[in-house]
């Protein structure tokens, strides 16, 4: 019996029931998506769906799908489910891709409209209080959602007293008779009113001062109106309307007039009936000046990101990007010939940022893209500033990247480095009372969903902080000034300047469709504006082209004024005729700028700033800094300048370092 069973047991099981072939799925043939046109509001949620259909049209329901972002990568995201989350107005590329088993994947691309939500406030602007009988005025209201983007609609108007001033629907007020009448702005379920005194028209005359002006192109003239009556009294509180002509130019509605062209202008200001002129007579503004290329650091391992100079020896600091794994220490003495002496090499792809303590004593430089994952700061001694050593580092909440730092000292507070946050988008302080062991002593973020939050850059002056905030705009915060009781510690806000970024750049999405990049990059305080630079890129190269130099950045860079520093405003604006705006240099009464593919820029800063720069002809010089013995061959991408004793410091991604000097402006020719 037990052989019987143990020859049994070596028997091969009988084989299973032949199963019937597995019928094949049907081939995907599209990607059918609801909404077929989906629009969101900014700063929600929306759901994507999806059925894939074979040829005949039917639903496959084994096909999986799985959603990604094809652009507008600072602007939302989106999660593998279908949920999109708006950070920003916009447009998102979303693609849709299809899995059967058996096949090749196949694909959807459709745009998600991210719009303004609905009306929560509207700004009037510079409204008049007091007009006279006969006066006619158009008021100028602009329409924002609760999180502060601007609406493309137009507010409704109103007025309680149509005998006393009528007001068309656009907003044009005309002054009837005399009287008192509120004046409404509706759109949605938002309104504002708007209170206006009418008063008798007893203007005998009409005084412009000053009547007669010489002054350069870009100069800001300041006019002033006094009215009259027949006895020779001052008739005050008027808001007269202006208007010039001819040439280009701008006259805003508190006189100040700037002429972009040389040549004769008539500057007409009226109150009803009655108006008068002034005569302007502008000279060019001659500010040109020639450009000598000093010394030359051609880098080509990696690409160069941002430049720092010691503040008390002839020794800068280099960083790399695009794999760059190191900082330089390079010898300035001879600016003709600067010389590497030193690196320190990090576990990271990109030194973006460099910046020394005051003192000079230690170096801080940032990290993005490292293998661990933890990036953070880097503090370097500099005891021997040729020779920079590392010291500590942090890391601790900002281990997804740090893009910019900067180091700023107050009497009254320490040394503190100030942060931004790849990951979250939020504003680190951190205490360098012990440089090698930073402690953080506060966090700020601007209070909307995670999604979009992105900070870019950081000045400080005069403990003001002027965040770079990307789709939030430029934000004011008080870290030491007392202005709003702030302090490193506590970081308190003091105001926002927000604009609309997709309206500003919407060549851009013309020219190469949908989700490109664009945000507040960079800002920098001088007297009483902040200059504003935006980083601008198309969603993709040009189609058919072969190398780097045919690809161009957008940007504009803004002039915002601060004198109200809790009411700033845009007062004028500077764009190259061909290429982007990136970090800037003040030194003086100049400016300058790299311009990425539009190369090393300086321009005429001085007196008040109003309307277009580049058109007031204030451009004073220009490098192109392309180079054959970059990087990248024979193309500019001037990231920024530092600028010291007449010598700017330029750093161009693709080829390094340059060193140029402005030359002084030479004399006219003498005319015998």
């Amino acid at each position: 019996m037990l052989l019987i069973a143990l020859l049994a047991a070596l028997q091969p099981p009988p084989a299973a029931p032949a199963q019937p072939p597995a019928t094949p799925l049907p081939r995907p043939a599209k990607i059918e998506i609801a909404p077929a046109k989906p629009v969101m509001y900014a700063q929600d949620t929306l759901r994507l769906s999806a059925r894939v259909l074979d040829a005949e049209g039917k639903v496959i329901p084994q096909a999986t799908v799985r959603w990604m972002r094809a652009g507008g990568a600072f602007e939302g995201s989106v999660r593998q489910d279908g949920l999109v989350e708006s950070g920003a107005t916009g447009t998102i590329p979303v693609v849709a891709v299809a899995t059967v088993q058996g096949y090749s994947p196949i694909n959807q691309r459709i745009e998600v409209q991210m719009v303004a939500g609905p009306a929560a406030r509207i700004a009037l602007t510079a409204p008049p209080s007091r007009l006279v009988v006969g006066q006619r005025v158009r008021l100028d209201a602009a329409v924002f959602s609760a999180a502060g983007d601007k609406r493309a609609e137009r507010a409704k108007w109103g007025s309680s007293s149509a005998a006393v001033a009528s007001v068309t629907s656009d907003g044009l007020v005309q002054a009837k008779a005399p009287g008192r009448v509120t004046l409404t702005a509706t759109a949605g379920q938002a309104s504002t009113t708007h209170t206006v005194q009418v008063v008798a028209n007893t203007i005998a005359s009409l005084t412009l001062t000053p009547a007669t002006t010489e002054a350069r192109t870009g100069d800001v003239i300041r006019f002033q109106l006094a009215a009259t009556d027949g006895a020779g009294r001052a008739i005050g509180g008027l808001t007269p309307t202006w208007s010039f002509s001819p040439g280009q130019g701008l006259i805003e509605q508190d006189g100040a007039f700037v002429g972009y062209e040389p040549g004769s202008y008539t500057v007409t200001a009226s109150l009803g009936t009655r108006s008068v002129d002034a005569i302007v007579t502008l000279r060019r503004r001659d500010v040109r000046r020639e450009a000598q290329v000093v010394g030359r650091l051609p880098r080509q391992l990696f690409t160069t990101e941002e430049v720092w100079l010691h503040p008390t020896k002839p020794i800068a600091y280099l960083g790399t990007g695009s794999g760059g794994d190191r900082m330089y220490a390079i010898d300035i003495s001879n600016p003709a010939s600067p010389v590497v002496t030193d690196s320190i090499v990090e576990n990271t792809r990109r030194v973006n940022d460099i910046m020394t303590t005051p003192d000079g004593a230690y170096l801080v430089f940032t990290r993005e893209g490292a293998a661990d994952r933890k990036n953070g700061i880097v503090v370097a001694s500099l005891a021997d500033p040729l020779h920079p050593k590392k010291c500590g580092d942090f890391t601790e909440g900002v281990t997804s990247g740090v893009h910019s730092a900067f180091v700023y000292a107050q009497p009254k507070f320490g040394t503190h480095v100030y942060l931004t946050n790849d990951g979250t988008g939020a504003f680190h302080i951190l205490d360098l009372a012990d440089p090698c062991q930073p402690k953080q002593v506060a966090m700020w973020k601007t209070p909307r969903p995670e999604a979009g939050r992105t900070l870019h850059d950081v000045d400080v002056q005069d403990g003001i902080a002027y965040l770079s905030y990307w789709n939030d705009g430029l934000v004011i915060l008080d870290v030491g000034n007392g202005v709003k009781g702030g302090s490193p510690s506590n970081p308190v806000l003091v105001s926002q300047y927000k604009y609309d970024l997709n309206d500003l750049y919407r060549q851009v999405e013309a020219a190469a469709g949908p989700g490109f990049i664009r945000g507040t990059h960079t800002a920098w305080r001088h007297k009483n504006y902040v200059f504003i630079a935006d980083e601008v890129f198309p969603a993709g190269p040009v189609k058919g082209a072969r190398d780097a130099s045919a690809f161009r950045a957008y940007g504009r860079l803004q002039v915002i004024d601060i004198s109200k520093v809790e009411e700033p405003r845009s007062v004028a604006f500077y764009e190259p005729e061909y290429g982007g705006v990136h970090n800037i240099w003040i030194a003086g009464d100049t400016l300058y700028m790299g311009a990425y593919n539009a190369g090393f820029r300086t321009f005429d800063i001085s007196g008040e700033l109003r309307g277009d720069l580049r058109a007031q002809e204030r451009e004073m010089a220009h490098v192109n800094t392309a180079d054959m013995n970059g990087n990248v061959k024979n193309a500019a991408m001037t990231w920024g300048v530092v600028v010291r004793d007449g010598l700017a410091y330029v750093n161009d991604m693709y080829n390094g370092l340059w060193i140029v000097r402005m030359e002084p402006k030479k004399s006219p020719p003498v005319t015998p």
